[in-house]
This record gives C-alpha cells, sequence and structure tokens, in this order.
C-alpha cells in the first residue's frame, strides 16, 4: 500500500506508522486513522460527521465531540502543527478539518496509477490501489464531494542559473499548492505532487497534464533575476486549448516564498471563482 510524504514526515496508511525523518513517532490508532483520512482526501474538506462515523462506526458511544477534538489534537501534536498556524491541519469552522500540505505518494513496487480521476458531479473519485488499500479508499472515498476544476501547479523553473535558487523555487511552488486549496476552502482540487508536474520546464507538456490529471487548469512558474532582485512569473493557463488566462508578475526578495505565493494566490484567484475575501 502507498505510503505518504509530506515535509519532514511520511506514514504508511495501512499499519498507522507515522516518522519523523526516518524516526517513528507515537500515534495511537485511531489518531493514525484519522491522519490517514486526511491525508487521502488532502485538500478536500472532511467533515465532522464523516470521520465520527469513520472512527466510530461500530455504535460504541462516546462523547464524540471531546473524543473528535482529543484525537486531532494528538494528530497535531504528533506533526508539531498548531491551530492557529496550521502547516498540515486545517479547521474548517463549523465543518471539519482540511489537509493542507503538499503531499506526495509513494507506492511499492510495482507502480501503480494513483492520481484521483474527476468523473461526473455526482460520482466520486476514484483511486485504483492495491487490494491492501481498497478499505481505506472505500472509508474515505465518499467523504469527498468532487470538485468541478482541476488545478495543477508545476514545479517553478529556476531561470537564474543560480543553484541556491532552487530551494527559493521549490519552496514557492509547495506553498502556493497549500494557499491555494486553503483559499479554494473545497471549491476545486489542487495537485502539485505528480512526477509530470516536477520535471524541469523544457520537459513539461500540458497535453500530457491535461490527460493523465484531469486538469482544468495550469499553473506555470519562473524565477529569474531581476538586478539585485528575483523576479516571478506564474502563468495561469487553460486545459487542454493551453490558453493563457493571467499571468502574475512580482519582484520580491529570497525568503519571501510564503509572500510570494499568497500574492499570486490574491492575483490569480479571481480567474478561478474564488470570492474577494479569498484574495485578501
Amino acid at each position: 500500500m502507498a505510503r505518504m510524504r509530506f515535509g519532514l514526515f511520511d506514514f504508511d496508511p495501512e499499519t498507522g506508522e507515522l516518522r519523523r525523518d526516518g524516526v517513528r513517532v507515537h500515534l495511537q490508532a485511531q489518531p493514525a486513522k484519522l491522519l490517514g483520512a486526511l491525508l487521502a482526501a488532502r485538500g478536500a474538506v472532511v467533515t465532522r460527521d464523516s470521520l465520527r462515523r469513520l472512527l466510530w462506526n461500530d455504535g460504541t458511544s462516546v462523547d464524540f465531540d471531546r473524543s473528535l477534538n482529543f484525537a486531532i489534537a494528538q494528530v497535531r501534536t504528533a506533526l508539531g502543527d498548531s491551530p492557529d498556524s496550521p502547516r498540515f491541519i486545517r479547521t474548517v469552522p463549523k465543518r471539519g478539518y482540511q489537509f493542507i500540505a503538499p503531499a506526495e505518494t509513494e507506492m511499492p513496487e510495482p507502480m501503480l496509477q494513483v492520481e484521483p480521476i474527476v468523473r461526473s458531479r455526482r460520482s466520486l473519485l476514484v483511486w485504483p490501489l492495491s487490494a491492501g488499500g481498497a478499505a481505506l479508499a472505500a472509508a474515505v472515498a465518499w467523504m469527498i464531494w468532487p470538485r468541478e476544476k482541476m488545478i495543477a501547479v508545476a514545479r517553478f523553473d529556476n531561470e537564474t542559473g543560480d543553484p541556491v535558487l532552487d530551494q527559493f523555487a521549490d519552496g514557492v511552488t509547495d506553498l502556493l499548492v497549500a494557499d491555494l486549496t486553503a483559499a479554494g476552502d473545497g471549491r476545486f482540487s489542487v495537485i502539485g505532487n505528480a512526477a509530470v508536474l516536477r520535471r524541469p520546464r523544457s520537459f513539461q507538456n500540458l497535453d500530457e497534464i491535461a490527460s493523465t490529471l484531469h486538469a482544468q487548469y495550469a499553473i506555470l512558474g519562473q524565477v529569474q533575476r531581476a538586478g539585485e532582485r528575483i523576479r516571478i512569473l506564474a502563468h495561469l493557463i487553460r486545459l487542454p486549448e493551453k490558453t493563457h488566462v493571467k499571468v502574475t508578475r512580482l519582484e520580491t526578495d529570497a525568503g519571501s516564498e510564503l509572500q510570494s505565493a499568497r500574492r499570486i494566490v490574491a492575483d490569480l484567484g479571481p480567474k478561478l471563482g474564488l470570492p474577494p475575501a479569498a484574495n485578501s
């Protein structure tokens, strides 16, 4: 079954084992199942009622609100996360929770396709997983409402020739995925961890991105020098026709990855249907 990697962590949904830099982090069974559900639905809001049915589906009588809050707190403690300034798990008031960090799926041999297939508005997302993953897929598939849009964020290309700025370009890319997911609040799906999106720009193929990821939009980025500063270009492209919808241009300095990602979301957001409050 697939292991999930995010930040310094990797998680095995089948065993519930969480590791940080290869060192096991203690996590009890129910919080581990909760983390697995949030990761499987990453980018989507998982409702509290859905989690209740997943964690206590055997008729066990518990103080649900208190027990779920405790399980969420245990997961956040294991990840070193904060509800006030979340990096991994965001609380959506009166609705549920959302895993907002970029995550990668590491499949065992043989490799299997794990990208979600978006079907009609009334269908579910389908993961072609191994037999061992079928139970988890069945448990979480019904939680996820299908998205009208899939937005693919390609790795921003460092065109400066300075390898030091590779990390800057990667940081902007990953933070853009997280911030766009949070700003969208379930209105669309965002994907940035597929192999086709992590290639250098010269090897990126928009037709392949559209066909394999079922994406309606792609964001391609460039990092360039602008004198002593850094210029970022973010191209929003409609697929499959490959039409430029908007280009965001900004100049910034090293260390401004978070601010840069938020400015890109604010500029491109209206073209993706985000309300004004999500772009402030």
